[in-house]
């Protein structure tokens, strides 16, 4: 791609087609992909991902809430879409779009199942979600009957998954717990099979869960980081490309003498007989925390890390060229995967991958290199 002129976040296709092909390689064949899209697929662009996933025959989508669901039916998708925080003020646009919503309490699953019967649904498909441990959503073991009980009484909705979380799929130190939550489940799922007469789909996995427990692939996988070039462990990330360069500029260059200051607050102050900054043109505005000020974050210009300086402003951010030779126009390289990974920047500031990728601000200009 040509040099960047202004903040950009460029998005390669081709990379996030590898990440998809390699998770995919992963599993038994007829094993289904559910593509995690949600929070505007982690911080990228959801309706093109979506679109060019949806190319490559992905099985399903999954996004956090019903307006993201809605923003890609109507960007064209007609893949399933599973809506994984279903809230009850949205059951209606739920239906009149065709997501399935994930029915987590007796509270949602009532409302939901009341709404579907106004709109006199049949057969609607909808997904439990049972608790194993991750303890944030989902029913518990013991309310199967209670769960199949409500879905008996009505034919406004069938159950088309049963799923839950792993909490720690990553960290294998925890491998005792994310055994036993798979057996949790395995018994759930069992259970709530015989009880309510035919068999739904199960899927438990992220993308740690797919590369660690094959064993707990099920009938579906739900892969969310893994597919925009993270694998939670430095030996499975060189399996992945990151897809995503976010890239700057420089606006300005200042000489700051000894004694002065640079930014807000005054909380740089030089000590050198001679320091040299950069503007750039990217602020916790677009998605670069104040976390990463005052030297924790950094950016990459011709090839030199130049730290943060100061507190990170709104939409500026300076940074220290004392010793590399650059000039005002010159692109700057936030991450990219190649020079900085946005795992590296993200630990220089305390942080992870997740926080950094998916603050990056929509009004930062998306560049798609297409295959």
């Amino acid at each position: 791609m040509p040099k960047a002129q202004e903040t950009v976040l460029e998005i390669d296709l081709n990379a996030l087609k590898h990440n998809f092909e390699y998770l995919k390689s992963k599993l038994q064949n007829g094993t289904k992909f559910l593509a995690v899209v949600k929070a505007f697929a982690y911080g990228n662009d959801a309706e093109e991902i979506a679109k060019y996933l949806q190319d490559l025959k992905v099985d399903y989508f999954a996004v956090a809430y019903a307006n993201e669901g809605v923003a890609l039916r109507k960007a064209g998708i007609t893949a399933p879409i599973m809506v994984l925080h279903t809230l009850a003020v949205n059951c209606d646009i739920i239906i009149e779009n065709c997501l399935e919503p994930n029915l987590y309490n007796a509270k949602i699953l009532n409302e939901f199942i009341a709404v579907a019967t106004e709109k006199q649904q049949k057969d609607y498909p909808v997904h439990i979600k049972f608790n194993t441990g991750l303890n944030r959503l989902g029913f518990w073991e013991k309310d199967v009957d209670y769960v199949v009980d409500k879905v008996k009484e009505t034919s406004t909705v069938k159950v088309k998954s049963i799923f839950s979380h792993l909490a720690a799929s990553e960290d294998l130190d925890e491998k005792a717990f994310t055994l036993g939550q798979i057996e949790n489940f395995k018994a759930i799922s069992e259970n709530f099979s015989k009880t309510i007469g035919y068999q739904p789909w199960l899927h438990m996995c992220n993308t740690s869960g797919v590369l660690n427990y094959p064993e707990a692939h099920f009938d579906m996988v739900r892969p969310g980081i893994g597919l925009y070039g993270f694998g939670n462990s430095e030996k499975e990330s060189t399996h992945l490309k990151p897809i995503a360069s976010l890239k700057t500029v420089i606006s300005q260059i200042h000489n700051i003498e000894k004694g002065e200051s640079v930014g807000y607050n005054r909380a740089y102050k030089s000590n050198a007989s001679f320091t040299k900054t950069a503007t750039l043109p990217i602020g916790h505005a677009d998605g670069l925390s104040r976390i990463y000020g005052n030297g924790k974050g950094f950016v990459t210009i011709n090839g030199k890390r130049a730290p943060i300086i100061g507190n990170t402003c709104m939409d500026m951010i300076m940074v220290n060229i004392t010793d590399i030779e650059c000039k005002e126009g010159d692109e700057v390289i936030v991450f990219d995967g190649k020079t900085t990974s946005a795992e590296t920047l993200a630990e220089s500031a305390g942080t992870i991958s997740y926080e950094l990728i998916t603050s990056i601000s929509q009004r930062v200009k998306r560049i798609i290199k297409r295959p």
